[in-house]
């Protein structure tokens, strides 16, 4: 479950530009609708990857979409993987601009960190998620009940104006390559279909409560967001220094466990193909990536987001109706 939200919650997710992107005003019913939808894609994968007993994602590829498209989507989950990390450690290291670093030695920083992880292979990521993703969850929902009970505002829900449920899907689809690439790595350690149904559940339940309180804080800020670059430092406006000092510390953690999942995803492909230890192939794939890291952490974001977000919607679709499609087959 923590290895979910870890791969869902980051920098865009905690600094809140992701979510007023795609929801805002009028999206109750959109993030009740991605709670749900999240949940099913989740248990989904997580019950193929069981089955097929996976290490890696292109067999769970191959069960949902058919083996023609998975050697298509094979290579956008490997691209996606790729530039998305990139955008990670670009993030990492203009985020520890903020505490005097230069922007190459916060890159170069965070690089390391992320391969020294590896050393301890699987075991090193899950409790990596189980020691960061609390702490995450804790400060997020104390900024925001900080600020709710200090403003004295109430949320009303009117049933009648929900007109941006479509971003539901586009919002879920935008998390679901990255999902498919972590949660098809430990299909071979999963021990049993309860534990897809609590994590998916679960944290489906946790990312659905957190976005809707997110999204309703946003929405009182929305005179004010567009003065900044990070949505959440609006909301924390006016709070002591230590606040601030925490919640960038948070960001960068969110960074990080993203980080650390598209190294994952990686390096699980294509240690098929070599035979090496995965701190091996993630210090490749990192010297790989940090030659662009020089593009920014803002350009490649508004660039590669959108583009992804439209092609996952095909694969979204495929992972929703892939029960229904099954029991009709072995029918």
């Amino acid at each position: 479950m923590f290895l979910i939200l870890g791969t869902t919650i980051g920098a865009g997710y905690a600094s809140g530009r992701e979510l007023w992107q795609f929801f805002g005003f009028e999206s109750g019913l959109a993030i009740g609708i991605f709670t749900i939808i999240f949940s099913i894609a989740v248990y989904v994968i997580m019950k193929v990857s069981f089955e097929e007993r996976t290490s890696h994602f292109f067999p769970v590829l191959e069960r949902l979409i058919g083996k023609k498209l998975s050697h298509v989507y094979d290579v956008l989950i490997v691209l996606y993987l790729f530039t998305t990390t990139i955008v990670m450690i670009a993030g990492g290291g203009a985020t520890l601009e903020a505490f005097s670093v230069p922007y190459w030695g916060g890159i170069l920083s965070f690089s390391v960190l992320v391969v020294l992880l590896f050393l301890n292979d699987t075991n090193g990521i899950i409790k990596l998620n189980v020691l960061v993703i609390p702490l995450l969850l804790v400060g997020l929902f104390y900024a925001l009940f900080a600020f709710n009970f200090s403003s004295q505002h109430s949320w009303v829900v009117d049933i009648t104006k929900q007109y941006n449920w479509p971003s539901a899907f586009t919002f879920t689809s935008l998390n679901i390559l990255p999902l498919l690439a972590v949660l098809s790595a430990i299909g071979r350690e999963m021990k049993g279909l309860r534990e897809a149904k609590i994590a998916s559940i679960g944290s489906g339940v946790i990312l659905g409560v957190m976005s809707f309180i997110y999204n309703e804080t946003l929405v009182q800020m929305a005179d004010t967001i567009a003065d900044y670059e990070i949505p959440l430092f609006a909301i924390l406006e006016g709070s002591p220094f230590v606040v601030f000092l925490l919640m960038s510390i948070i960001l960068w953690l969110a960074i990080y466990t993203t980080a650390i999942s598209g190294i994952f995803g990686l390096a699980t492909r294509f240690r098929e193909f070599m035979n090496t230890p995965i701190w091996f192939m993630a210090l490749i794939l990192v010297l790989l990536m940090i030659p662009f890291t020089r593009f920014g952490f803002a350009n490649l974001v508004a660039i590669l987001y959108p583009l992804y977000g439209l092609i996952n919607l095909y694969l979204l679709v495929s992972i929703l109706l892939f029960p229904i499609i099954d029991r009709y087959k072995m029918r």
